[in-house]
């Protein structure tokens, strides 16, 4: 049962290594050889050209398919799993294409296994330890008001002064800011257009709490039900969004005028060009990753009870933090997959309490801080 690992781009290699460490059969399939074997040549040879009727040809019942390449693959690739009756695994979004799959993946037997990286991934298992946690709890109770935030980032960790790095071209950072987001403030719906309208101001609870610029992206409410909200409770906030370092509003102004302008693709490509040639790590830079997720119930004596799930990680000598905490994850999942602990169909990172408390094991071995903050005592 081969794992045909897809895309060997700089998010993708812990997990790759780990994987083939532990002593799985893994074939590596990359758009250019040379990129791979030198991003992973010295752990195995067994790389060749990505091919979609190479990799169908090559796919066997109880392989698994890991796609690390960009988004317009996965439903392919996916789909050819399904015919081969083997898993699919990605750390991306479950876009409607992927979601229609899931009856023929039932069927086949397989898992498609996607939402497994850092953002969306790592976030998931923390909001279901948090939701669970409180379930279970002498707070709960059906009346409560819920607030729910998510916030998550990669930033340098030497702030520079545009406030942001690149490891590769920020064309989808630019994209990103054109897409619209949909949250819950003050117990209201909050559609937002513009993200930089809708900067605020959130205190980390790290072990010295510092504070950053976050805004809501993509839309939020779906994840209500994932995270097992009860329709039945009265949520006051609920929001999904992205931490920026503090200044970032400022730095970027300028670009933010421009995003206004609606831009041309064209127009986007030369301005990504420029803001990697101007904020590009170097060579050996460590970047930074921060995570919270925050669940609190409040009563009409104030607050019940309030928990945050909180990550720092920060690059060393095992390579980049966004790098281990995007693929690992993946790799868990696609152990998962191949045991047979994620059922079959199309889904997101697990819910199930022993899987969450399993990864979050393991990922307390990729940042260098992990932690449950208890607001409540």
């Amino acid at each position: 049962m081969t794992i045909h690992w897809c895309g060997t781009g700089l998010s993708a290699i812990p997990g790759l290594k780990r994987l083939i460490e532990l002593g799985y059969p893994v074939t590596v399939w990359n758009r250019t050889v040379e990129k791979a074997q030198e991003a992973i040549g010295s752990y195995t040879q067994n790389i060749r050209a990505f091919d979609l009727s190479a990799l169908k040809s090559a796919l066997h019942p109880g392989d698994t398919v890991v796609s690390m390449l960009p988004g317009d693959w996965h439903v392919p690739l996916a789909q050819a799993a399904i015919d081969a009756q083997a898993h699919f695994v990605s750390s991306s979004y479950i876009a409607p294409e992927m979601r229609a799959l899931d009856q023929k993946a039932k069927e086949a037997g397989v898992a498609l296994v996607n939402e497994v990286g850092l953002d969306p991934g790592i976030d998931h298992l923390m909001a279901h330890h948090l939701v669970a946690a409180y379930r279970n709890s002498d707070a709960y109770n059906d009346a409560n008001r819920i607030s729910f935030t998510s916030y998550c980032g990669g930033v340098p960790k030497h702030a520079n002064p545009f406030r942001y790095k690149f490891s590769w071209a920020p064309v989808g950072v630019l994209k990103a800011l054109k897409s619209p987001s949909t949250s819950i403030r003050a117990g209201e719906e909050l559609t937002v257009t513009k993200p930089w309208d809708a900067i605020t101001t959130y205190t980390a609870p790290l072990p010295q709490p510092e504070a950053f610029e976050v805004y809501p992206n993509r839309d939020s409410l779906p994840f209500m039900a994932e995270y097992g909200f009860d329709p039945k409770w009265e949520v006051h906030e609920f929001v999904r969004g992205t931490l920026r370092l503090n200044g970032w509003a400022e730095a970027w102004k300028d670009v933010f005028a421009e995003i206004e302008t609606n831009p041309s693709d064209a127009r986007l490509a030369e301005m990504s060009d420029a803001m990697l040639a101007d904020n590009s790590y170097d060579e050996g830079e460590p970047d930074r990753v921060i995570l919270c997720v925050d669940l609190k119930a409040d009563n009409a004596n104030g607050t019940a009870w309030h928990q945050t799930y909180v990550m720092d990680a920060w690059g060393d000598a095992r390579g980049t933090a966004m790098a281990r905490l995007v693929s690992i994850p993946v790799s868990l999942a696609v152990q998962a997959a191949r045991s047979g602990t994620i059922p079959p169909g199309v889904q997101a990172a697990p819910a199930d309490l022993q899987l969450v408390a399993n990864w979050m094991d393991e990922i307390s071995r990729l940042a260098q801080h992990l932690a449950i903050v208890d607001h409540t005592g």
